[in-house]
């Protein structure tokens, strides 16, 4: 119950007081949800992805061994994602925010305080965190993004689309950066730094307008079907995934928690950019991160059971 009340206060409180206070600002004035699209994507997106990449320090074999589980463990949510929309004929719109709503998740302003919580004796535990952020920046503004471009655009069009996008190029660059040890100026760096800082408020405020005239009137098929793959098969997947690449103790541990985080804010920000479905991706998000309240805290406790 301790660490329940802990995420509840220190993550989850804070994450919806500004979801509240988008939703009811949209209300009251009725923001432009075009202007605020655009500015996340071609703005705060490529600065908050080229600072973490630029501040990160990433080495040693055990980065190789959390690399390992991570592609198979996206591999396989990617495949059954990709699988159920089969099965149940999503359209190209709706599939597309679907497998982007159980592979992308939210590692960065929850998975970062969670970790912080969890493993706040143990700095191992919060290093792998960041390696998974990181992880989900890649898998975000690549697979994530061409899957949102290609739900109407084939081939040769959709790669096109793609490559016009800001935030792949903050992140390449991101990359040059930090493997170059280049050091940026500090009157450049303020202003990168202090955009990337924006991001989290400006993005939980358009999520929060994006909902602002949500209704619940039932749980539709695809909303159920996410709320479980993301929140219960996820773990599951991740469980078989530790046990196929050899991993135990703290590492085991910090990917299992990882795999049970919500949906990632940013699936419903390219879901609004391309319009794939927003409102449903936004739905998705809210319930997975409200939901995740109960099944993160029961994958902590049985982490310390399981490793």
């Amino acid at each position: 119950m301790e660490v329940l009340f802990l995420i509840l206060m220190k993550v989850i409180l804070p994450v919806f007081l500004l979801i509240g206070a988008g939703a009811f600002l949209h209300r009251k004035f009725t923001f432009d949800m075009g202007t605020l699209s655009k500015l996340n994507n071609y703005l705060l997106m490529p600065a908050v992805s080229f600072v973490n990449i630029y501040e990160s320090t990433l080495g040693g074999n055990i980065f190789i061994y959390i690399i390992s589980f991570l592609v198979l463990q996206n591999l396989f949510l990617i495949s059954v994602s990709t699988g159920i929309s089969r099965v149940f004929k999503f359209e190209n719109r709706l599939s597309a925010a679907f497998k982007n709503s159980v592979v992308l998740i939210n590692s960065g302003n929850f998975g970062l305080p969670v970790s912080q919580l969890v493993f706040q004796h143990n700095p191992l535990g919060l290093s792998i965190q960041i390696v998974v952020m990181i992880f989900q920046n890649l898998l975000t503004y690549t697979y994530g993004l061409f899957n949102s471009v290609s739900a109407d655009n084939k081939g040769i069009q959709a790669m096109k689309i793609f490559l016009r996008n800001p935030v792949f190029y903050a992140f390449l660059l991101g990359v040059f950066f930090q493997a170059a040890s280049i050091k940026i100026p500090e009157f450049i760096w303020t202003p990168i730094e202090n955009t990337s800082n924006a991001f989290l408020a400006t993005a939980l405020i358009t999520l929060g307008a994006q909902s602002a005239f949500i209704k619940f009137h039932r749980l539709s098929a695809p909303l159920v079907l996410s709320l479980l793959c993301r929140l219960v098969l996820s773990p599951g997947i991740a469980v078989v995934s530790i046990l196929i690449a050899g991993l135990e103790g703290t590492v085991a541990q910090a990917l299992f928690i990882a795999s049970s985080f919500p949906t990632s804010r940013n699936s419903s920000l390219i879901a609004l950019e391309y319009g794939n479905h927003p409102e449903y991706a936004a739905q998705v998000v809210l319930l997975t991160t409200l939901c995740s309240m109960i099944t993160v805290t029961a994958v902590v406790y049985l982490s310390n059971i399981l490793f």
